[in-house]
């Protein structure tokens, strides 16, 4: 077990220096569920950096799958992820499948995005955050199959949000993920997006992209209901962490290619405040 507590030790470190907003969230859980969290968000951080990085490949995804299929297995390469991820997996029943699709929405990544529909970018979402919802809803605890789609729904919200935040940096890394079909209806280009050219189809666009994230957000609200009741702060937390997020950047008038729009360190301590008295 010395080996498992050094790997939730290392993933608790990953979890404070690398997840600027889901970290707060983890706080409001048991100390058990603060382990879990910690190593499935170290999990998913490494898949992340592993597309992002320069000179990314296939192969380095490649490799890590395999590796997390022998970890699946109880059988752990050299990176001190897995033992904890193993461990997290096997305690709260974690289906091996959103994994694989977590992985597959990153592999994707490494080559240059378009989507043509809303259902494509849904689609692609569901890989890289709604598999996300769904696995930490295991740990948060549930007794229904009804909070499962509300968790997909959830965890597209955040997606959307995450989307509209970053269109500067993901066009610069030639990742366009608004859907083609909605640029054409709204008369912007994808050389616009790169240059940054904050005009009133823009303004357009970032109105229709947004009401389509707060949909999400208010579809998957009864979530908070369907969790044990020890969690649903934590929850919550997230909840009004990302969706505070969207209300920014819509007060901002979608000022997103200026400066990186976030929360600061007191309005997300806040919140966990809130969310400890609620």
């Amino acid at each position: 077990m010395r080996a498992v507590e050094q790997s939730y030790q290392y993933c608790r470190r990953v979890a404070r220096r690398r997840a600027k907003n889901f970290y707060y969230s983890f706080l409001l859980l048991t100390a058990q569920q603060r382990k879990a969290m910690c190593a499935i968000y170290a999990f998913m951080r490494h898949c992340d950096d592993l597309s992002d990085e320069p000179g990314a490949t296939g192969a380095a995804l490649d490799g890590w799958r395999a590796e997390m299929e022998e970890a699946l297995e109880g059988r752990f390469s050299g990176h001190p992820v897995w033992p904890a991820f193993h461990h997290t997996v096997r305690r709260f029943g974690i289906p091996h499948e959103y994994f694989r699709a977590m992985i597959d929405g990153v592999v994707s990544d490494l080559e240059p995005r378009r989507f043509e529909t809303f259902d494509e970018l849904y689609r692609y979402c569901y890989q890289v955050a709604s598999v996300v919802g769904l696995t930490i809803i295991h740990i948060f605890g549930f007794d229904t199959r009804t909070a499962l789609p509300l968790a997909e729904k959830c965890g597209v919200a955040f997606q959307l949000t995450n989307i509209l935040r970053d269109i500067r940096e993901d066009a610069a890394r030639d990742r366009i993920y608004l859907p083609t079909e909605d640029l054409r209806r709204f008369g912007v280009t994808e050389d616009e997006l790169r240059a940054g050219q904050r005009n009133e189809a823009f303004l357009r666009l970032m109105r229709f992209e947004a009401a389509r994230a707060r949909a999400h957000y208010d579809e998957a609200q009864p979530l908070l209901e369907l969790i044990h009741p020890r969690s649903r702060p934590s929850l919550w937390a997230l909840i009004t962490i990302y969706s505070r997020l969207l209300e920014r950047i819509e007060r901002s008038n979608y000022d997103v290619f200026r400066r990186r729009v976030r929360l600061s360190l007191l309005e997300k301590s806040w919140i966990v405040v809130r969310a400890l008295v609620s």
